[in-house]
């Protein structure tokens, strides 16, 4: 996890030569604009990502230093607002720009999102991607995805007590006090998780 002063351009491309990511999450504020690309960002402590330099950073490509290390990056999450929103000039926005720069697949939002629905669904999404489907069987990223939404939209995973909760599971995830105090909370409105869909590969 690299937060605040650590959440650099460089120090991105800097970890990945290190070591290979399968997934890559990137929890920060975005903005879509409509029209020239440089408008639109991704942004990092200390720059902006415009979204015409998404294809720069290349998520396929091998580690030069130890290439049997490094395999390309098998999902993209992209948890801020409207990060699938795109435009006749940046067709689904920032998850399509990834996707053509080599990520296998990305997971992004077409609406502004709330702190809390994000923090449940991607809380839920991770741990259906964690759950066997049978001998040998990998957990199709898509269906992970649809799995986690419907949990919400049962009521299955809310707020209380502050701490995130999914009915039925013993693991919970103490929030941050500036979530806590928002009360709790069940999040099953569309709302909190209709916004993210899954674009390149679902597997």
């Amino acid at each position: 996890t690299f937060l605040n002063q650590d959440f650099t351009l460089a120090n991105l491309e800097a970890q990945r030569e290190r070591r290979s990511f399968g997934i890559v999450h990137l929890a920060t504020h975005s903005e879509f604009q409509p029209g020239d690309q440089s408008n639109s960002y991704i942004q990092l402590w200390d720059t902006k990502l415009r979204i015409d330099q998404m294809r720069a950073l290349k998520w396929n490509q091998s580690n030069r230093s130890n290439p049997s290390t490094q395999t390309p990056v098998n999902l993209l999450v992209l948890s801020a607002c409207s990060t699938a929103l795109g435009d006749e000039k940046a067709e689904l926005g920032f998850a399509g720009l990834a996707v053509a720069s080599g990520a296998k697949s990305a997971l992004a939002s077409l609406w502004e999102v709330s702190d809390e629905g994000t923090l449940g669904l991607m809380t839920e999404f991770y741990r259906q991607l964690r759950v066997p489907r049978g001998e040998g069987n990998a957990t199709i990223k898509a269906e992970a995805l649809r799995r986690a939404q419907l949990e919400m939209l049962r009521g299955r995973v809310r707020i209380a007590d502050g701490m995130l909760r999914v009915e039925g599971k013993s693991e919970v995830v103490t929030l941050p006090p500036e979530i806590a105090a928002r009360g709790d909370r069940v999040l099953s409105h569309p709302y909190y998780w209709a916004a993210f869909t899954m674009i390149g590969n679902p597997w």
